[in-house]
């Protein structure tokens, strides 16, 4: 049962009901919860609980299955099932009668979603969400699936009876499902605790095999990988960028940055990238990137800023700046919460006028043909060549089965600049400033909508990956308003997501701090964010929090046995699984962040203890790496960091010295992942690294100017004080 998470149920397109919840007389035991996700069931006629202990003892008293559904507050298709099913009357009452039903909300508590998910996918070959789960009273799964409809249909058998089979199935034979509970578990629990092949050096040559397996499924024509439903997964884009890097005349690297740029170009121009507003949905229904699932996640916009940002650094081509800026700017703008933090998710479904009950996905975003041309006057010819708008909507065949994007376009960039610029015979910049303006028009009239559901959880993880992000971008584009952003979040998360007395993190906040403590994700993704803070703001304090969650992290999740970082601390002994992620996907693994921070902490504090566990980290996945190395380019990434010469450059003088920033906006112009980069401000700073590093304490100016030394192994070559002999060094 349940949709296949490479093409899933989600994708086909059916009016759902808006994310907020509908006025009922029903209330439930989610009432009082903080997650949006949550508080949207708190009115259903299900008798719906948390997960907790409360729900456990009352399956165990009635001796009941348990009902166990999984979502997330911005998910079209969890809409869909709980109109459709869960604020049925009929539907619940044979749920409250059989089962005892829980919701979670899977961006709360990964550590559940992450069980679950593993058994539905082994078991039905599928995965997505909403996840619907039976389990024993013991929380044990016996059956599994994501979406399912009402009624028979899309080839799936309808709700109701699929909730009367199980609880006759329970009724007849409970014993024997609770044992095929029991067994199912201790094979995913096997299975997780194989011990690596050998403890051997991986060897280098797998980031061959990776680009092959990546070059394979690449999409020469539309960018991406593989066909329809085409995600942005930027992992991949990663390390294609650091391959490149590793061998930038060689055919091999030439192709992984073409693979790179033109993926990241399709993106750019297609409809999944909201040409009005900014940042990306979330994947594309079909390969050309033009219609998309409209949801937008955090950890895309972060992870896509980034790799925008590096193609820019590569290419200096401005097209790459803009895609970054717009990304940015819009996660400052829609976001960001006033105390720093950044939100979560907004929702693929809105309402379609105020005031009326009618809701759709992407009615927010969608456009008719006669809106644009009267908003935008004396343009609209331009504008409709441009973006490719048709009197009878844009959507491609196929990728509209529902029919709702009839009569409506979705803005994909049809043509070049230069294209439009030839049709119409105006110059270039005379085509860019019409389209800016005609855009800024109908931003101005598409702010006037009924917004889609804002999911204002502030997770740990997701606000990492979005400091990475801002700091990056303050030194590529020299732009002090992101650092500021970057400062902020991280400022919040130590006020209200860090415990400095318990040195421990929490997962999220929301009106107040979440009481579910951080897992792996939530260390490893700050942790990364802290260290780029610190490069971009040279602020030891930055550096300092860093190390402490390093050490919680290695103390609560690493495996001292096999090597690298379980999901959970195993503290909570409802997770029936303590597992750990062995797959890059929309998120990269905890594990794979982890042991790049731990190598570029090595080199801060010269600690050699934290290089072995990178390596054993790195060498705890090699039957995936050796099997199926493109399932972790994040992983590959610390490979290659680990086999390569460490590389330092250390910038000696006032950060807001004019020359220290000349020679900083040198090292910013290159592309350069495989190089720490520090400050020796003759104060704290250079005093604090001193502590560790003996070569950094003598490290000063030269004839009074700030100077650049580029090391390997802290053996540095002669300082230089000049950008140009700076730019030659880089480039060796």
């Amino acid at each position: 049962m349940g949709g296949d998470k490479s093409l899933p149920l989600w994708n086909s397109r059916v009016n759902a009901e808006q994310a907020m919840p509908a006025a009922s007389e029903h209330t439930n035991g989610l009432a009082h919860e903080k997650s949006p996700y949550l508080l949207q069931h708190a009115h259903n006629p299900v008798d719906w609980y948390p997960w907790g202990e409360e729900a456990f003892a009352k399956a165990r008293r009635e001796n009941k299955p348990i009902f166990l559904s999984i979502g997330y507050s911005t998910c079209h298709w969890c809409h869909v099932m709980e109109h459709e099913s869960f604020e049925s009357e009929e539907v619940a009452a044979i749920m409250n009668r059989e089962f005892v039903n829980i919701k979670v909300d899977r961006e709360e508590r990964p550590d559940v979603d992450r069980v679950y998910m593993t058994f539905v996918q082994a078991t039905t070959g599928g995965g997505g969400w909403p996840m619907s789960v039976w389990l024993t009273p013991d929380l044990k799964p016996f059956v599994g699936g994501t979406y399912f409809p009402p009624e028979d249909r899309y080839g799936q058998p309808g709700f109701k009876k699929v909730l009367e089979r199980i609880a006759g199935a329970w009724k007849q034979d409970h014993e024997k499902i609770a044992g095929q509970g029991e067994r199912i578990v201790d094979a995913l629990r096997e299975a997780q605790t194989a011990q690596p092949a050998s403890a051997e050096k991986i060897d280098t040559k797998i980031l061959d095999g990776a680009y092959e397996q990546i070059s394979r499924s690449f999409d020469s024509r539309d960018g991406g990988f593989g066909s329809a439903p085409k995600f942005p997964r930027p992992v991949t884009l990663n390390f294609l960028s650091r391959f490149y890097a590793r061998d930038p005349s060689s055919e091999s690297g030439k192709h992984a940055l073409e693979m790179d740029l033109v993926t990241l170009r399709k993106m750019a121009a297609g409809g999944m990238h909201d040409h009005i507003a900014g940042g990306f949905h979330r994947y594309s229904v079909d390969r050309y990137w033009h219609v998309p699932h409209f949801e937008k996640m955090l950890y895309d916009q972060a992870q896509l800023a980034c790799a925008y940002l590096d193609a820019f650094q590569i290419t200096r081509d401005r097209q790459f700046e803009s895609v970054a800026r717009d990304i940015l700017d819009y996660v400052a703008r829609d976001m960001t919460s006033k105390e720093g933090g950044y939100f979560s998710a907004e929702d693929a479904d809105s309402l379609f006028e105020h005031g009326k009950s009618e809701h759709g996905e992407g009615a927010f975003y969608v456009w008719t043909k006669q809106e644009i041309d009267a908003a935008v006057g004396d343009a609209a010819e331009l504008f409709d060549f441009h973006y490719g708008v048709q009197p009878h909507g844009n959507a491609p065949e196929g990728s509209d089965p529902q029919d709702e994007f009839r009569g409506k376009n979705i803005l994909i960039q049809r043509h070049a600049i230069a294209e439009s610029s030839q049709r119409f015979k105006k110059s270039e910049e005379e085509v860019a400033k019409l389209l800016a303006r005609s855009r800024q028009i109908l931003f101005a009239i598409r702010v006037k909508r009924p917004r889609p559901h804002l999911d204002d959880k502030i997770i740990a993880a997701w606000n990492g990956l979005m400091i990475s992000a801002y700091a990056r971008a303050a030194q590529v584009l020299d732009e002090p308003r992101y650092l500021e952003s970057a400062t902020r979040s991280a400022q919040f998360v130590r006020a209200h997501l860090w415990d400095d007395s318990k040195k421990i993190l929490y997962r999220s906040y929301r009106g107040g701090r979440g009481d579910v403590e951080g897992f792996a994700d939530d260390y490893a993704f700050i942790i990364q964010g802290l260290l780029d803070l610190y490069e971009a703001s040279f602020d030891v304090e930055w550096l300092k929090l860093a190390i402490e969650l390093q050490e919680t992290q290695d103390g609560l999740f690493f495996d001292d046995k096999t090597g690298g970082y379980f999901s959970t601390s195993g503290k909570d002994k409802t997770v029936v699984l303590r597992m750990k992620d062995d797959n890059d996907s929309a998120e990269p693994a905890a594990s794979s962040v982890a042991a790049l921070n731990l190598l570029r902490l090595a080199q801060i504090r010269d600690k050699k203890q934290w290089e072995e566990r990178a390596e054993k980290t790195v060498s705890a996945f090699q039957p995936t790496l050796s099997r199926f190395p493109s399932a972790m380019p994040q992983m590959l990434i610390a490979l290659d960091f680990s086999s390569s010469k460490p590389r330092q450059i250390v910038i000696a003088g006032k950060k807001d010295a004019p020359e220290t920033k000349t020679l900083l906006a040198e090292v910013h112009r290159h592309f350069l992942p495989k190089t720490i980069l520090l400050l020796a401000d003759g104060a704290e700073g250079q005093k604090y690294l001193g502590e560790k590093l003996e070569a950094i304490r003598s490290m000063s100016k030269v004839d009074g100017k700030s100077a650049a030394y580029v090391c390997e192994n802290f053996a540095c070559k002669a300082p230089v004080t000049d950008s140009n002999q700076l730019a030659a060094l880089l480039a060796e």
